[in-house]
């Protein structure tokens, strides 16, 4: 089984997570996407593998990025996509993929219906 993390080590919920792959026999491909960040298309596709019909639903609006760039104001989907590029804080973790399916690691438990 070929499984994806985009992981976050400071985040509790993404290390939750990741031990929960591992405590199933998982070793998955870990990237933190931090230090590796996602290119637009890579974005799009997780998009599209989460069913989120709004790029808007992987976004951290706590952030306070989100705010001073004045996220809430914008509709253009493309945008968003771009702005979650330029800035990887952004983009909710963890995100757990296998094949053409990926679910959110909130609550880490989610990550059940990809094993």
């Amino acid at each position: 089984m070929n499984i994806t993390i985009y992981h976050n080590p400071r985040c509790s919920k993404s290390r939750q997570t990741l031990a929960l792959l591992e405590e199933n026999g998982v070793s998955p491909n870990v990237v933190k996407y931090l230090e590796t960040p996602l290119n637009v298309e890579d974005i799009r596709e997780l998009i599209e593998k989460l069913g989120l019909e709004n790029p808007r639903d992987l976004m951290r609006k706590g952030e306070a990025i989100y705010k001073d760039l004045g996220l809430k104001d914008i509709s253009e989907a493309s945008a968003l996509i771009q702005v979650m590029a330029d800035n990887p804080k952004l983009i909710e973790r963890p995100i757990v993929v296998c094949g053409d399916k990926a679910v959110l690691g909130r609550p880490p438990e989610n990550v059940n219906k990809l094993l």
